[in-house]
């Protein structure tokens, strides 16, 4: 007959990694969005503190106004909108030198 042993658990406490304070605005706009979606659609709203600070047509005029209100410090500026943001991947080319590429020579 055998003999089962149990051994206790061991407990492993992983710390969370603490978000930056950029991340953490960004995560205030996409919970904020849906609210921003009624009052704020198509507009540029920047994100400080966890609150909205201000808004604009202009992404470029509202970054300039609020760092200039809170010195430069982290925030995220996002287009209020309901439609995906289109990613610009860059990807690898290689190009072949001029002199190493054959010519077709008429006959």
């Amino acid at each position: 007959m055998t003999q089962t042993i149990t051994q206790p658990l061991v407990e492993v406490l992983v710390p969370m990694a603490e978000m930056d304070k950029g991340e953490r605005e960004y995560r205030t706009f996409l919970r904020l969005l849906p609210e921003l979606l009624v009052s704020h659609r198509g507009q540029y709203v920047a994100v400080h503190d966890g609150e909205v600070v201000d808004f604009d047509q202009d992404d470029i005029a509202l970054i300039q106004r609020v760092h200039a209100r809170f010195g430069y410090v982290p925030i995220h500026v996002g287009l209020v909108t309901d439609r995906p943001t289109r990613l610009r991947i860059p990807h690898y080319h290689e190009h072949q030198a001029a002199d190493s590429l054959e010519v077709d020579q008429p006959v």
